[in-house]
């Protein structure tokens, strides 16, 4: 009996070529839609679950609570290491600390030599880390253990990295590498390199000893009031050890350890691992972090190219069961019952769904190379594994049932004596109400997706229109240290730049207007007790406004100075402080943290202090030649590849030890948003597939309605209608269709 389905499934098929392409070309696209958006959404959720111990390990973060609000970070101060350790010794505690844009110099084997030309900016993937953290997490070792960084001055590299710096990694072991020009360190053990889908990018590793013997370097300190969120906690719980008790104690021991005081509240706290890539509050090292909401968003979409393929089937199969009416009659004069009709058609179904699930794999297969020019995936997936294979399964029996019930209830429960006589016509086949709801649910699908893709579009043109508050156009930055070799050259490099025609201004700074750095702490104003917020730091020197185009309101801008002796503050902080007049503000004096009373001498208009996902901050601009890591070089439009070939050569001379790298500030402002581009070119793409299918089912319809309307047509033919006017009767009664939620008008035949 099954094989003599499969037969007529194939007959059916092959009879009716168009409408088999149209089936089996919807469903195949919806499928292969909806796979894809299952690959990238399982991708997502499963960022370091390759540890053993994943559901045991938690980090530890920080909350100020302020008056008007909560911030948060994901590190913690330098002295909660060894107190945490002290305080739960139950517990195994692991440490990353990490330093970006540092420089590595490769010495290969001579650890005294200072002449190597190999010189790298590592932007990501160097931390300082403990023997302990490898306790926490899982990592392949190559060579050398965990113990190789008990020791100062030691270094562990990823495959990669060794690979990068020395060919290949098996000619790593020994070698030396100097870092920032401060330290020589000894590599002593590889690492397998970690999976993409990690939020620990580990390149370099060095032992943590060594940040501690170079504190000034990497801002190292004892202070319970320093949090920094490079510093970054992780502890694996025993299996009788609960998260609960464990953020108890965590209140107490906030309690005991840090400064509580009527500005602010700070307390400790356990995030899980597995929230850690969705946890907009808190950053990770990987730089990864999207939204489950967006993910559920991907996936209803997913759900809804399904669900409107499905519909296309169902709207088809019912206006073709037509034609079967006199097989279906037949059949049921033979001795058929409903039960074998039913499955007869089912099957057939699951025949065509078969070959559409066959279809969409090579389709799925085809694209998969072009999903990380959409999302944030960057290595190359697998789309055949038993996860996939068991969501296709499913798949199968879900749309099976969905395309294949319903009509299979019409064909089935035909009324024999109609159908031998030909009394069935696509006017009374099924339910009109269920066939006018499907083809309104199927367009309502489309519309939503269109006017999310349309407000997705909406906002990135805003987000790259938006004006910033400074001019981010033509400017060059460069990265450096801020060490005292850097600082003492500062300003003859600056001399040397301004002297190139192609260059307007220059400025030296810790931070350029817009960026990631949430640098903050406690203040007070005009002599009176903290404000119960924070206020956010920048040091810039005397041309930093000049060079971002920012604009003074009121007062004027810093004399020039190696240290800082005068503040300006941004509007919002004038804001938050109750004062109305921007000039009030001028002359008043302002303390940050601990330190001595300084004294505001300009306000500054708001600027973009982050990106546009979070409002400006409260800001304080300050002179400070200590922290400046940031060369930021205002180029004139003319001759710019010849400026910066100046600029390079200029580099090359005033700092020789040093690598050069430059990048243009619009392109690093541009990379704050390159999650919601590719989520915006995601929804443009999914949109355009549902409309697509949409389109593709309405010509089927079309079609198919127009082969029922033959003699009607050529009627009004012989009776003088036009073409146009034939399309006007068809045009109107789609239209009326989808206005008033009609898909099929009674037959006229006037």
């Amino acid at each position: 009996m099954i094989k003599n389905y499969l037969k007529i499934a194939w007959r059916n098929i092959s009879k009716r070529k168009g409408y088999s392409i149209i089936n089996i070309g919807g469903l195949a696209v919806g499928i292969a839609a909806c796979l894809l958006l299952y690959t990238v959404v399982k991708y997502e959720l499963s960022y370091d679950r390759y540890h053993s111990n994943f559901d045991s390990i938690y980090r530890v973060v920080t909350q100020d609570y302020f008056s008007d609000g909560i911030d948060y970070t994901p590190g913690i101060p330098f002295p909660a290491l060894e107190a945490v350790r002290i305080s739960f010794p139950q517990v195994t505690t692991g440490t990353l600390f990490a330093s970006y844009g540092s420089q590595v110099t490769v010495l290969g084997d001579n650890a005294d030599n200072t002449t190597s030309e190999k010189k790298f900016i590592e932007e990501t993937g160097f931390f300082f880390c403990d023997p302990e953290f490898f306790k926490v997490f899982d990592f392949t070792w190559l060579y050398g253990s965990p113990d190789a960084l008990k020791k100062p001055n030691t270094t562990v590299l990823t495959q990669k990295m060794a690979e990068k710096y020395f060919g290949d990694w098996r000619n790593a072991n020994g070698r030396f590498l100097r870092i920032d020009n401060v330290a020589t360190v000894k590599v002593e053990g590889i690492l397998q390199d970690p999976p993409a889908n990690s939020d620990f990018p580990l390149g370099i590793i060095i032992s943590f000893l060594t940040a501690r013997a170079n504190a000034i370097t990497y801002g190292y300190n004892l202070d319970w009031g320093n949090t920094t969120s490079n510093f970054q906690l992780y502890l694996l719980l025993p299996e009788n050890v609960s998260a609960a008790n464990v953020n108890k104690q965590l209140a107490q021991f906030s309690k005991q350890n840090y400064k509580q005081d009527q500005a602010s509240k700070k307390t400790s706290f356990l995030q899980p691992l597995s929230q850690i890539p969705f946890d907009n509050r808190f950053g990770n090292f990987g730089d990864h972090t999207v939204s489950k909401s967006t993910l559920w968003t991907l996936s209803l979409i997913g759900v809804f190219i399904v669900i409107m393929a499905c519909i296309n089937f169902i709207n088809l199969a019912t206006a073709q069961a037509v034609g079967r009416s006199k097989e279906v009659g037949i059949r049921k004069v033979l001795g058929s019952d409903r039960f074998q009709l039913l499955g007869q058609v089912m099957g057939e179904t699951f025949f065509i769904v078969v070959l559409a699930m066959a279809l969409a794999v090579i389709i799925g297969s085809l694209c998969l190379s072009f999903i990380k020019h959409i999302t944030s995936i960057k290595e190359q997936l697998n789309l055949i594994n038993w996860q996939t294979v068991s969501f296709l399964l499913g798949l199968v029996i879900v749309v099976t049932l969905l395309a294949g019930l319903y009509p299979a209830l019409i064909v089935s429960g035909f009324n024999p004596a109609l159908a031998l006589i030909n009394k069935i016509t696509s006017a009374t086949v099924g339910k009109t109400s269920l066939r006018k709801g499907l083809v309104v649910t199927q367009f309502a699908i489309s519309q939503v997706l269109i006017i999310g893709t349309i407000v997705a579009i909406s906002q990135m043109n805003y987000v790259h229109s938006a004006d910033l508050g400074f001019n981010k156009e033509a400017i060059l930055i460069l990265n450096t240290n801020s060490d005292s070799a850097v600082q003492s050259r500062q300003e003859a490099f600056k001399h040397k730049l301004l002297q190139l025609p192609g260059v307007q201004a220059v400025s030296f700074s810790s931070d350029v207007p817009s960026s990631d750095n949430n640098w903050s702490g406690n203040f007070s104003f005009d002599h009176r007790p903290d404000e119960k917020f924070d206020v956010y730091r920048k040091a810039g020197d005397e041309d930093y406004f000049k060079t971002y185009g920012l604009e003074i309101v009121a007062g004027r801008i810093f004399e020039k100075s190696d240290t800082a002796k005068e503040i300006i503050i941004n509007q919002t902080l004038v804001k938050k402080l109750g004062v109305k007049n921007p000039a009030d503000v001028v002359g008043k004096e302002i303390r940050s943290g601990r330190g001595g009373w300084k004294t505001i001498v300009g306000v500054v208009k708001d600027f973009n202090t982050n990106s546009l996902r979070e409002d400006v901050k409260p800001l304080m601009l300050f002179q400070r030649k200590d922290r400046y890591g940031v060369t930021g070089i205002k180029l004139r439009s003319t001759n710019i590849p010849k400026t910066k070939a100046a600029i390079e050569a200029a580099w090359n001379q005033y700092f020789p030890e040093y690598a050069y790298t430059s990048s243009y500030m619009d392109e690093n402002i541009a990379r704050f948003y390159e999650q919601e581009d590719k989520l915006s070119l995601l929804y443009k793409i999914f949109a355009g597939i549902a409309i697509f299918i949409s389109c593709l089912g309405l010509y089927g319809l079309v079609s198919f309605m127009a082969i029922q309307r033959i003699k009607e047509i050529g009627i009004r033919k012989v009776l003088g209608g036009t073409i146009g006017h034939i399309l006007w009767i068809f045009g109107k009664n789609f239209s009326f269709c989808l206005l008033s939620h009609s898909l099929f008008p009674p037959q006229s035949h006037g």
